[in-house]
């Protein structure tokens, strides 16, 4: 009746409600229906079925990877621009004096390593010293030295005479030890030093004359990691980066890796007992790590020296052992060309692209003579594909950042 307007017989009395009921119903009576969306071509109405291509899934816009830590991204912008370079990077060597050290570094070496042999003058003296060299390359490099305190310290006419570790966790607390170390590091840095290869973590009850003895803080593991954290603190302090040594424990080998093959007790023994030090002190202590050439039963290729078997440079990079964590920091080898352990099975040159090739960041042996050898036989290892490129850039990453700073501790 609405939708038909009033009758034309008589005029309705209006009232405002009806008025305003009236205006309502003609405005829905007028109103244009929304139009219905068109059918979708792929759905068949007999089947009640989708047919066709899928609709394509909405892909969210990627997200950007988080910004690199500063000390990594500086290092990445100070990488060698070639391989050669980055290869040469992974090399620290021993030399005699000014010019054998400036030989090594014009070749790219990421190191030079102060031993028992080298001209002191290159420590002391006025010039063709270490800043002499500094300022010659123009490159951060790394400059490594032995000094564990006891019978291991190389110039101790420059650095001094240091209590044995064992001696130092019998008769000092740790914060007299953390003391002492900043005190040989102070004498390291002034002397432009930046990596001891110290402390140990090796654990053994041996006497003071076998292979490790006294260079080890103590048999038990949570005392050597208790002292060996405060040294490594103390020559942090100073600006020196640490190197723990030996993984995975050398403390109970048989033997002494200078003069012969080393065996120690299986992998599960050693769980049990040696590598027990160095989850606490690695998640702790910022540092490096070196690897001894002990042969371990039950862990990869049987009769294979630790510092040329893959397995265990995964076994410290995944922290596979009790109170162990990831480890992404320097790994260097032990010696490669004066100790028995190794050189007996193959030379330098050999030697080098093995460790590297397992996993070690950095090969360490104590001349110049075969640098440019190893640096060519690994250069041409990646070339050929043997020795992947992006394990190659890892490394050097990792030896860069250590070369621009010590870590922070």
């Amino acid at each position: 009746m609405l939708c038909d307007g009033p009758s034309p017989r008589r005029r309705p009395r209006w009232t405002a409600l009806a008025l305003g009921g009236v205006l309502l119903g003609l405005s829905a009576c007028t109103a244009t229906p929304e139009p219905l969306p068109a059918p979708d071509p792929r759905f068949h109405v007999d089947t009640g079925e989708f047919h066709g291509p899928p609709v394509p899934p909405i892909v969210p816009d990627p997200v950007p990877p988080p910004p690199e830590p500063e000390p990594v991204a500086a290092a990445r912008a100070n990488l060698p621009a070639t391989q050669r370079g980055l290869v040469a990077s992974l090399m620290t060597v021993g030399v005699r004096d000014y010019d054998d050290a400036l030989f090594a570094l014009e070749q790219g070496a990421g190191g030079i390593f102060i031993g028992s042999w080298t001209d002191p003058a290159l420590l002391t003296g006025a010039d063709r010293n270490i800043a002499a060299l500094r300022q010659a390359v123009g490159r951060p490099f790394a400059v490594t030295i032995d000094a564990e305190g006891g019978r291991v310290v190389r110039q101790p006419d420059i650095f001094g005479h240091l209590p044995a570790p064992r001696t130092m966790a019998e008769t000092m607390s740790p914060e007299q030890v953390r003391a002492l170390a900043f005190e040989l590091g102070v004498k390291l840095e002034l002397a432009g030093v930046t990596v001891d290869f110290a402390p140990v973590l090796d654990t053994t009850g041996e006497p003071a004359g076998a292979a490790i003895g006294d260079r080890s803080f103590s048999p038990d593991p949570e005392r050597a990691a208790q002292y060996a954290s405060a040294f490594a603190a103390g020559l942090r302090d100073a600006g020196i980066t640490p190197v723990f040594k030996h993984f995975p424990g050398h403390g109970r080998a048989t033997g002494d890796s200078h003069y012969d093959q080393v065996l120690t007790p299986g992998v599960d023994q050693l769980r049990e007992l040696d590598l027990r030090p160095y989850g606490p002190v690695l998640d702790s202590a910022p540092g490096a790590v070196m690897v001894g050439h002990m042969i371990v039963p039950g862990l990869g290729e049987e009769g294979l020296p630790a510092t040329l078997n893959p397995a265990v440079y995964d076994l410290l990079r995944s922290g596979d052992y009790p109170g162990g964590k990831p480890f992404d920091g320097v790994i260097y080898t032990d010696d490669l060309s004066g100790m028995e352990a190794v050189s007996s099975r193959m030379n330098a040159p050999q030697a080098v692209l093995a460790a590297l090739l397992a996993g070690a960041d950095v090969a360490l042996w104590i001349s110049t003579d075969d640098l440019v050898a190893a640096v060519d036989a690994v250069d041409r290892a990646v070339t050929d594909g043997l020795f992947p490129f992006e394990q190659l850039e890892a490394s050097a990453l990792r030896v860069q950042v250590q070369n621009l700073g010590p870590l922070p501790g």
